[in-house]
C-alpha cells in the first residue's frame, strides 16, 4: 500500500469511525505507529482531520462555515439527511453539489461508502461541486473525479460564484446535483441569501437530470432573498421527521417527493 492508498484508507476510517487511535491504525495498515502520526500530521496540515492526544478525530471544517451555515444546529437531523442522500448515488454518476453544511455531510457519507473505495484505478464517480470545502476533502479520494467549478470565493459560504463558475457548468451535465438551501417553500421554490450563490446553484440544478434539496426542518416554509429553482424543478425533498405534515403535504401536492430521517 503506498502513501496515497493509506492516507484514503485513514480518512475512511475516520469517516466511519469518526476518531481513530495511532496504534490500531497502524495495525491495520502494517505500518509503525511513527509512520501513522506523520500522515496524521499531513492531513490534518490539510484541515481533512484534527489530531488529537493519541491519534485524530473528524474534521470540523463543515462546522467552522462562516456566514449563513451553522452546523452545531441540527447536526444530529443533518447525518441522518445525508446518509439517505448517499444511499441515492450509483457507480459511475456524475453528482453536483453546491455549498452548505447539509451537502458537505452529503458528500462526505458519499465518500465513506465501502463500495465506492476500490483500490483501482479509474474512479467510480465524478462530483462537480462550487464549493471550496467540499473540493477540499475529496481531493485526496482516489474513488472520486472531482471537478471544481473555478469562479470568485465567498467567505460567507465557500462558494465559489461569478462568470468563472458558470462557464463550466454550461459545459457538464449531471446525473444528480445535491441542493443545500436558506428556504425552501412548496409554492416559491428553492431560496439562498445571495444572489450570486444562487445564480449557480441554479445552474447546478439545471444541469442535472435529477434534483434533490437536502435541508433539515427548519428551512421549509422559510423566506431568503434570491430563488435558486422553482417547486417544479425538485425531484425530492430529503428532510427530518420534524417537519410540519402540512408543509410536506403542500410539498407533495406540488409533485415533490419527500423523504422524512
Amino acid at each position: 500500500m503506498d502513501r496515497h492508498e493509506r492516507l484514503n484508507t485513514l480518512l475512511e476510517m475516520i469517516g466511519q469511525q469518526g476518531r481513530i487511535e495511532v496504534d490500531q491504525a497502524a495495525a491495520k495498515l502494517s505500518v509503525s505507529p511513527a509512520t501513522i502520526r506523520r500522515d496524521l500530521d499531513h492531513l490534518a496540515g490539510r484541515q481533512l482531520l484534527t489530531r488529537a492526544r493519541g491519534g485524530a478525530v473528524a474534521a470540523n471544517v463543515a462546522y467552522n462555515l462562516p456566514g449563513r451555515n451553522h452546523a452545531d444546529r441540527h447536526s444530529v437531523e443533518k447525518r441522518r439527511i445525508a446518509e439517505a442522500a448517499a444511499r441515492l448515488v450509483d457507480r459511475g454518476m456524475v453528482i453536483g453539489f453546491n455549498g452548505g453544511t447539509t451537502t458537505t455531510e452529503v458528500s462526505r457519507a458519499i465518500a465513506s461508502r465501502p463500495d465506492f473505495n476500490d483500490r483501482g484505478s479509474s474512479p467510480v464517480l465524478t462530483v462537480v461541486t462550487n464549493a471550496v470545502n467540499i473540493a477540499h476533502e475529496l481531493t485526496v479520494r482516489q474513488s472520486i473525479r472531482l471537478v471544481s467549478t473555478g469562479g470568485v470565493a465567498r467567505p460567507q459560504s465557500f462558494e465559489l460564484t461569478g462568470h468563472l463558475a458558470g462557464m463550466v457548468l454550461e459545459e457538464v451535465s449531471l446525473d444528480l446535483t445535491f441542493i443545500g438551501v436558506d428556504a425552501v417553500d412548496p409554492l416559491r421554490g428553492a431560496y439562498a441569501h445571495h444572489e450570486s450563490e444562487a445564480a449557480i446553484n441554479k445552474l447546478l440544478a439545471h444541469r442535472a437530470k435529477k434534483v434533490v434539496v437536502v435541508t433539515d426542518s427548519s428551512k421549509l416554509g422559510a423566506y431568503a432573498f434570491a430563488r435558486i429553482c422553482p417547486t417544479l424543478d425538485i425531484d425530492l425533498l430529503i428532510t427530518d421527521t420534524a417537519a410540519e405534515p402540512s408543509l410536506v403535504s403542500a410539498f407533495e401536492l406540488e409533485g415533490v417527493r419527500v423523504t422524512l430521517v
